[in-house]
């Protein structure tokens, strides 16, 4: 399912699954996906302004860079040393139970939730690459998820950003 995502995307993505693996999470969710396009930014988008931190606690996430760092550990170190390769990561449908997406990696192995699968089939709708507005928009185009309530709470103009990343809207 990789083929069609841009390096920046694909690494958006793995980093998500390493952020949920960290977090003890079972399953990768859409707040994993949107904590990570803010972490990695595969996109020049204005109106995306949320940072990660500010998505961190909104989802009530703890930093682990902080609990790290009082042991003289650098968390984007120890990521930089296990994500080198992305390449290695890979992004599979099951083939019994094809509602079933999987990330498979040198780190694990995690399968995504309901939402976060609707995010990739929504990003491959589109035509052509996989890119970090696909993952957006996929994100964007769930009102159940909580990523544009996410994003306003964080001080996202997200009525600014749709329009910015292009998605078509209700009249």
């Amino acid at each position: 399912m990789f083929a069609r995502f841009t390096d920046s995307a694909r690494h958006a993505f793995v980093t998500a699954g390493v952020l949920a693996l960290e977090a003890g999470h079972g399953r990768l969710g859409t707040d994993m996906l949107l904590l990570a396009l803010a972490e990695t930014r595969p996109f020049s988008l204005d109106s995306f302004t949320a940072t990660a931190a500010s998505l961190r606690e909104r989802l009530e996430l703890r930093d682990t860079r902080a609990l790290l760092a009082g042991l003289g550990i650098s968390l984007d170190d120890v990521r930089q040393r296990t994500l080198p390769g992305v390449g290695e990561w890979r992004l599979t449908r099951h083939r019994l139970r094809p509602l079933r997406v999987v990330l498979y990696g040198p780190r694990g192995e995690i399968a995504l939730t309901g939402g976060a699968r609707k995010v990739v089939e929504v990003a491959l709708w589109r035509p052509g690459a996989v890119t970090g507005e696909s993952l957006l928009w996929g994100l964007l185009a769930d009102g159940g998820n909580g990523a544009a309530r996410h994003l306003q709470g964080a001080g996202v103009n997200v009525r600014a950003l749709v329009n910015e990343v292009r998605m078509p809207t209700r009249p």
